[in-house]
């Protein structure tokens, strides 16, 4: 049954009645009260029924209404404005809208908006509607012609979309600039920037010997921090049109830097507007997570500009076609710019972890949806980590099916069939299959598509048989997938299957299989004795696999596996294995909690490998995620969960405790500072070496490692060093964490992004005794915590309540009060975060009781607001639904 009047559904979707074809606009810039002047040029469409022109528009105070210069009629109707006596016929007409709005009030963060003493503007996804009346779709593409006026003093810089092609002064001490995007894009990708701005400029030469400006903008003070963020924006050019012939299409490019920011970025075309959080760094300020990041998002960011902008979406639902692939892009440009294997392998563990500790979660919960959405209430609710990256693991198993260099083909295909067009996911696959046409994705395309239909993570179950008298291993394989909110039962999936057998520490067997059918079976003859089965190698499907390995082959597989996954893979398991031993355990103390000699003698031998990567190392060494671990329970005391996690992790320190010694000394030197692969995973494993060296002294009472700890945070050259140290001082909970945490305070007291860690680092401590919670509650005092910026309020609140469950889950449903609050609060000025805040609760029906019942509580007390945005409600009321 459908609820609710104003859930969108893809099945609904119907062409615009109208075209727009030409966009002409102008503002003259003002915080109170900005003037914005639209002239369009539109048609019917003539495959539609003659209807009204309905344009929306939110907050807006309309002044004038022209078609083709005379005036007419109008009238409002649900938030739209709505035209009916316009031409006849398909000749084009041209319509005048003129209209002002508040930039200063806007706290959205939505539309144009001001932050200090500049204009940003942010549209996607239907924010456009705030700046004029307007076909706020992504169907609706059009030229822009955006002319921009403004006080020269306050706003010296004044940037749209495209190229530059006027500027000058004017009366009053004002200037304009015009700008001409000449490519047809949607309203979303609409941008505008102009304030104190100062830029880092680039020119490069493309492969076809043409010339483009490369710019950064920030605010003046902040240049000498954009290095990074260009030569990551060189490197994306490149690699764009060496990986997949796509060259920049603009004379210029550029990116601008804001802290007011709901977003990562944004990849309005030829002018990406990003969170400060992924431009600005220096080895002082910036961890080599934040480096990394950085050439990510602004990669991510670039590849857009084909990928998103010139292919775009017809309808939202299809969001994944550009944000599942550009992903996807994104993460073959980091791991091609990583170089060596070792360094591709660690970046492919990265991404998998994201997806099992934030997606496999949300695929199990009230908020679950395909990759495609069929309906929503709140498009931005819909930005998730399903659409994002199980969208990126769906185009990654394409490009297992048809090849590196078929992908290729496909990706031609693809933009010679559709550039220009706002087109489907099913557009998408459907040229990546044309071009291979003896491929397994075309073999299988319409059971392919099912990952973009099908909610849910698919459970892949695996049973072997040995057989010693004829030699023959047998491997079955079944799927299936748990029913999630609308959709009880699924169909088979199409499932690549990387495997691989290993006997005697030696692989025997190497290959791919395609499982189509509910269940298959493989055989293996010819063997000699029983191998170990090396299964969903590379993590070649976005599954669960269920496979009882004991722990004789796990510890084979990760002593002996070629495929650095599945060998990483395996000590996650046998530290998983053990954890749930110790919660399925009735009446477990934490003194009940002991290491086994086999498992720690892995553990010391990997870190004490004189071969395996330190990035490598540092992954197989850092235990399972309390989220994940939690997840493979079906009732969950999250405090519990953290005290078995903790316990395994002292025990780790003491146990190797002289191998962290060893490689804490053999890694903490580096040399100059470089953020790459390789200078990067010496310090990550040198960092988790030094907290565990905290950790073991907090258990000893020794005091030689922590006053170690707090010399190297003083001395250290660079963050990531010093923030390391800072976190091993406070993880482990001893007494010179207070006065480092002060010192780090007052030495970065005026640096916007550092202080975010500080407060996050503090947020998302192990909780002692209850203390987090009023630490959060005394930073919400603090001067520098502002909750009306997104980066402050994610780095203090969102670290408790959605990243710290230890702490957030509390007997007293403390935790959950101050949840609800903070909810409420943000809801009244920034929906779009208040939402994202919201989801900390998804889970709350596998939490024990009485925390399940107080968790329902606070999210009721929520849903009970009568003023709530759609935002936050679609996501209370999906969360208490049966």
């Amino acid at each position: 049954m459908r609820e609710g009047q104003n859930v969108i559904y893809r099945a609904d979707y119907q062409p615009p009645a109208y075209w727009i074809d030409t966009v002409e606009l102008c503002f003259d810039l003002d915080p109170a009260k900005t003037r914005v002047l639209n002239r369009m040029k539109l048609r019917r469409n003539a495959q539609m029924p003659a209807q009204p022109l309905r344009l929306d528009g939110e907050e807006l105070n309309l002044a004038r209404v022209l078609v083709n210069g005379q005036g007419t009629s109008f009238k409002m109707e649900n938030g739209q404005l709505v035209l009916e006596n316009l031409p006849a016929g398909d000749e084009p007409f041209e319509l005048e809208i003129f209209s002002t709005c508040a930039p200063a009030k806007n706290t959205t963060l939505s539309g144009l908006y001001t932050s200090g003493d500049s204009f940003f503007t942010q549209c996607e996804a239907e924010g456009f509607r705030r700046i004029t009346y307007f076909l706020d779709r992504p169907d609706v593409m059009a030229s822009y012609t955006v002319l921009i006026r403004a006080d020269k003093a306050r706003y010296p810089v004044l940037l749209s979309n495209g190229n530059l092609v006027d500027q000058g002064e004017l009366d009053d001490g004002r200037h304009f600039a015009k700008w001409v995007d000449p490519h047809r894009k949607p309203s979303y990708l609409f941008a505008l920037v102009a304030g104190q701005l100062v830029a880092r400029e680039q020119r490069i030469t493309s492969r076809a010997g043409k010339e483009h400006l490369l710019q950064v903008y920030v605010r003046p003070g902040d240049l000498d921090k954009t290095e990074h963020a260009m030569n990551s924006l060189m490197a994306s050019v490149a690699w764009d049109e060496a990986r997949f012939g796509l060259p920049l299409d603009l004379e210029r490019f550029m990116i601008v830097a804001t802290s007011d920011f709901n977003m990562g970025a944004m990849e309005n075309k030829g002018l990406n507007i990003f969170n400060t959080k992924y431009v600005l760094a220096s080895q002082a300020t910036a961890t080599d997570t934040d480096f990394f990041n950085i050439e990510s998002v602004v990669g991510h960011e670039y590849f857009h500009n084909w990928t998103g902008n010139r292919i775009t979406c017809r309808d939202w639902f299809q969001l994944s076609l550009k944000e599942g692939l550009t992903v996807f892009r994104d993460q073959e440009f980091s791991m091609d710019l990583a170089g060596e294997a070792s360094a591709r392998a660690v970046k492919r563990i990265e991404d998998v972890r994201v997806l099992r500790t934030m997606q496999f979660p949300e695929d199990a919960g009230p908020m679950a949806h395909p990759v495609r959405p069929e309906q929503y209430l709140e498009i931005n609710n819909f930005y998730t980590v399903t659409v994002y990256e199980k969208g990126a693991e769906v185009v990654r198993m394409m490009q297992t099916l048809v090849g590196r260099e078929g992908f290729r083909r496909g990706m031609d295909q693809y933009f010679q069939r559709h550039d220009g067009q706002a087109v489907t996911c099913d557009d998408f696959s459907q040229a990546i299959a044309d071009a291979n046409p003896g491929s397994r994705l075309a073999q299988t395309l319409e059971q392919f598509r099912r990952w973009y239909s099908q909610a849910g993570t698919p459970r892949v179950k695996a049973e072997g048989r040995w057989d010693a008298d004829s030699g023959i291993y047998s491997l079955t394989l079944s799927q299936s997938c748990p029913p999630t909110p609308d959709q009880p039962a699924k169909d088979p999936f199409v499932i690549p299957i990387g495997l691989g057998l290993i006997s005697g520490g030696v692989e025997i067997a190497n290959g791919m299989h395609v499982l189509t059918e509910q269940s298959e079976t493989l055989t293996f003859p010819g063997l000699q004795s029983e191998p170990v089965p090396s299964i969903l190698r590379g993590f070649s499907a976005p599954v669960v696999l269920e496979f009882d390995y004991p722990d004789e082959q796990l510890l084979a597989l990760l002593a002996h596996d070629a495929d650095p996954f599945n060998r990483w893979e395996a000590g996650q398991r046998l530290a998983l294995g053990r954890a749930l031993a110790y919660l399925r355990t009735p009446g477990l103390a934490r003194s009940d909690i002991r290491l086994d000699a086999p498992f720690v003698e892995a553990m010391r031998g990997i870190l004490r490998h004189p071969t395996l990567d330190p990035a490598f190392k540092e992954l197989v060494l850092t235990l399972p995620a309390e989220t994940y671990i939690s997840e493979q329970l079906d009732t969950v005391d999250p405090q519990r969960v953290h005290m078995v996690r903790d316990a395994m992790r002292e025990q780790l320190a003491q146990a190797l405790f002289h191998d962290w010694e060893w490689a804490f000394e053999q890694h903490r030197e580096n040399g100059a500072y470089r953020p790459d692969p390789r200078s990067s995973g010496r310090r990550a494993l040198a960092g988790l070496s030094l907290m565990h060296l905290c950790i073991a002294a907090r258990k000893s009472g020794d005091t030689v490692w922590p006053g170690k700890t707090l010399q190297r945070f003083k001395d250290a050259s660079n963050m990531t060093d010093r923030f390391n140290a800072l976190t091993a001082l406070v993880v482990s909970g001893h007494e010179l964490a207070a006065p480092a945490l002060a010192r780090f305070h007052a030495t970065f007291q005026d640096d916007a992004l550092v202080l975010d860690k500080w407060f996050a680092l503090q947020a998302g401590a192990p909780d002692r005794g209850g203390n987090i919670l009023p630490i959060v509650k005394q930073l919400m005092n603090h001067p520098d915590f502002n909750i009306r910026n997104p980066n402050r309020a994610r780095s203090l609140i969102f670290s408790y309540c959605n990243a710290n469950p230890g702490a957030f889950h509390r007997p007293d449903a403390a935790g959950y009060v101050f949840w609800s609050e903070r909810v409420t609060e943000l809801d009244a000025f920034n929906p779009q975060v208040a939402a994202r805040l919201a989801r900390a609760l998804d889970r709350w029906k596998k939490l024990e009781e009485p925390l399940r019942s107080a968790a329902r509580e606070a999210i009721a007390r929520v849903a009970a607001k009568p003023d709530l945005s759609n935002d936050v409600r679609e996501v209370v009321t999906r969360a208490l639904a049966d």
